[in-house]
């Protein structure tokens, strides 16, 4: 088969193309827009990425030029029309655990750095400054977390936050046995809204769960809370969020995601003027610490990424499915 990928970066091209067997790869880096459809032509699917919006227009244009299959090489789906793609007839595949452990690692180096400002120590010594004047962080040990989503990347979170010593409070619409074996507590979501320093979102973008974290959230949390997003953008309002941490409510915000990073991350805007007011106003909080979507990246990550994705195309083209990745059929 013919294989277009979208918003593909070199890390893409060298992580497929070591596990490619037989599938023909063209790798593009623009994004699948309606602008961009042409360059599907000739090719019997797609592979895309987080902010590869295919919504039912694209869909529709990608039936006519008669792509079979969409390919996410993620675990996020709410960038996709699945409907319009079932009526089209355009089976949708993703990869729905890629080293759960990659995201929450990711997770707990936002709290870290947030909490004993090594980011700031940094830059300081590196300038031949040494003093810890406004360096102040607190123990982990001992401090309630609260975990929002308790899937394999949420499981992974919830047990290296109870290594560390904490209490650890999970929410989710299913109770993990696995998590409940080991002790951990699950409550309502005001519940733990209520009693975490620490919150952390491991759930899906959904209708249910977008801006969840909300100014009604927002009110019902502990004063100077920390909040972490390695999920999805769409789970926190920013404007709430701005509001929450300009009056002291929020005391802390790590996120790897943003509402609107569609039209910013993966790419290089360090020569140009930033045009998003909410991002910039956000990245002016001393209390802030903003990464581009960089949970998934490790090898492992990246390995077990193009290892699915590629077989995921094997089974389509030999009928065989596989019911765990499969979205539409």
């Amino acid at each position: 088969m013919k294989i277009a990928f979208f918003s593909s970066k070199s890390y893409d091209k060298t992580f497929f193309s070591r596990y490619n067997t037989f599938q023909e790869l063209r790798f593009f880096e623009s994004p699948l827009t309606l602008e961009s459809i042409d360059l599907v032509n000739g090719y019997d699917g797609v592979c895309v990425f987080v902010n590869d919006q295919l919504n039912a227009e694209v869909i529709e244009q990608l039936a006519v030029r008669h792509v079979k299959i969409i390919a996410l090489r993620c675990a996020g789906f709410n960038n996709v029309d699945l409907q319009a793609a079932k009526a089209h007839g355009i089976a949708v595949v993703r990869v729905p655990a890629y080293s759960p452990h990659a995201v929450a690692e990711h997770a707990v180096a936002l709290i870290m750095t947030l909490n004993r400002k090594t980011h700031k120590a940094y830059n300081r010594v590196r300038e031949g400054n040494f003093s810890l004047e406004r360096l102040t962080g607190f123990d982990l040990y001992g401090k309630t977390v609260g975990v929002v989503g308790t899937g394999k990347i949420g499981e992974a979170f919830a047990f290296i936050m109870k290594g560390f010593g904490c209490k650890v409070l999970a929410y989710d619409l299913y109770t993990n046995p696995v998590l409940v074996s080991a002790g951990i507590q699950f409550v309502e979501l005001d519940e733990l809204f209520a009693q975490s320093d620490i919150i952390s979102l491991h759930c899906p973008l959904t209708p249910q769960t977008n801006r969840l974290i909300n100014s009604e959230s927002l009110e019902k949390m502990k004063p100077n809370t920390m909040l972490i997003n390695t999920s999805r953008g769409g789970l926190i309002d920013t404007k709430a969020v701005i509001n929450a941490l300009k009056n002291g409510k929020l005391g802390y915000l790590g996120i790897d995601v943003y509402e609107q990073e569609a039209d910013l991350f993966f790419n290089d805007f360090s020569e140009s003027i930033i045009q998003d007011d909410m991002l910039m106003r956000l990245m002016s909080f001393p209390n802030v610490l903003i990464t581009a979507h960089q949970g998934f990246f490790t090898e492992e990550a990246l390995t077990q990424i193009a290892q699915v994705t590629l077989q995921n195309l094997v089974d389509f083209e030999q009928g065989q499915l596989n019911e765990t990745t499969t979205l539409v059929n």
